[in-house]
Formats: structure tokens, sequence, C-alpha cells
């Protein structure tokens, strides 16, 4: 039997759990940093701010160059942390075998699962939709 292994990104995380958090968020560049004065760094930005060029790692400086109308939040790692757990204990429900990569990135091996859940394509829209349904997220 050879290895099937998926690789699972959640998309624009930070920016997303605030936006889901914060329903007037929805549709507006929201960029997350660090020390949003002038030193710190984009952690992440929704897909509205990446419109702008704004991306993670950018100083925030750049950022609010490029992206001035953009709302600036500084990280609630702690309540990000909460929602990956949440997104790490759907993974469990397909496969015993993850293989965390960071906060919101992981590797999950499906050998041997497709008896229970079908195919590799079927459990990646299957756990698409657990995190959806469940979190109001979007993974890819």
């Amino acid at each position: 039997m050879s290895l099937n292994i998926m690789h699972v990104d959640m998309d624009a995380f930070f920016a997303a759990v605030e936006q889901n958090d914060r329903p007037e968020l929805k549709g507006k560049p929201v960029i997350v940093g660090g020390n949003l004065d002038k030193r710190g760094v984009v952690s992440t930005a929704s897909y509205e701010a990446r419109i702008y060029g704004v991306h993670s790692a950018m100083p925030i400086a750049e950022a609010r160059r490029l992206c001035p109308d953009g709302i600036f939040l500084p990280g609630r790692y702690e309540r990000y942390s909460e929602i990956s757990e949440k997104i790490f204990n759907i993974f469990l429900k397909y496969t015993p075998l993850v293989e965390r990569v960071s906060i919101d990135e992981a590797f999950l091996d499906l050998t041997g699962c497709h008896r229970l859940f079908g195919s590799s394509i079927e459990i990646g829209k299957k756990i698409k939709e657990d995190i959806y349904n469940e979190l109001g997220l979007t993974a890819s």
C-alpha cells in the first residue's frame, strides 16, 4: 500500500478568525500583526488586504502605506490557538496521524482511511466542509 498524504492549510488564518469573530470586518482589508507601531511585521492579511499588495512578514509601516484604509489589529494568539485546537480535532476525526506544521497547517496521513471515509478527494472535501460548518473558516 502506498502512502497517501494530504496537506491542509487554513486560508489567511489570523485575519479569517478576526473576520469570523467580528462580522463587521468581513469584506474589509484586515491586517494582523505584532507591534502595530512602526517596527512590527504583518502576521497575516485578509484576501481583501492582499489585493493592495500586503503580505505576511511585510513591515507594518509598508502595509500602512500600501493599504492606508486597512484595519490593523494586534494578534490574539490565545484565540488563534483555541481555534487551531478545534481544527486539529477535526483532522483527528479522519486520521490519528496528523503532523502539525504550524498553528494553521498540517500534513495528514490518509493511508488506509479510504475504506472508512472514501477517496482522498472526498476526505479533503469532508474536512473542508467540517471546518466551515463548525468554525466558519476555509481551508485549502
